[in-house]
């Protein structure tokens, strides 16, 4: 059983910047690929980013060039660094981790809630 545990949201101006951070347990953090995804209300949940053990990164079209996915495994903690954040990056903000580093992702977060004000 893994835990994950996502911090870091809240309320931004937009064009404003937060940071979030997932801690997920485990001694073999340095093989799991870690995602985040979001939902805003009344939507499906929506894939972010993710960040592979490999090193290997993706985003999606939305938020490329504005959010930065990055890990620590010395640490357990994947980030997400959010920029130049618009109202509609609104949402429930949730990190996921595929504990076996190539299937689905099979462990979620809480999620954090992610306000941009206009």
């Amino acid at each position: 059983q893994v835990q994950v545990v996502e911090s870091g949201g809240g309320l931004v101006q937009a064009g404003g910047s937060l940071r979030l951070s997932c801690v997920a347990s485990g001694r073999t953090f340095n093989l799991y690929n870690m995602g985040w995804f979001r939902q805003a209300p009344g939507k499906d949940r929506e894939f972010v980013a993710t960040n592979g053990w490999s090193g290997s990164i993706t985003y999606a079209d939305s938020v490329k060039g504005r959010f930065t996915i990055s890990r620590d495994n010395a640490k357990n903690t994947v980030y997400l660094q959010m920029n130049n954040l618009k109202v509609e990056d609104t949402a429930v903000y949730y990190c996921a981790v595929s504990s076996d580093g190539v299937g689905k992702f099979n462990y979620w977060g809480q999620g954090t809630q992610v306000t941009v004000s206009s």
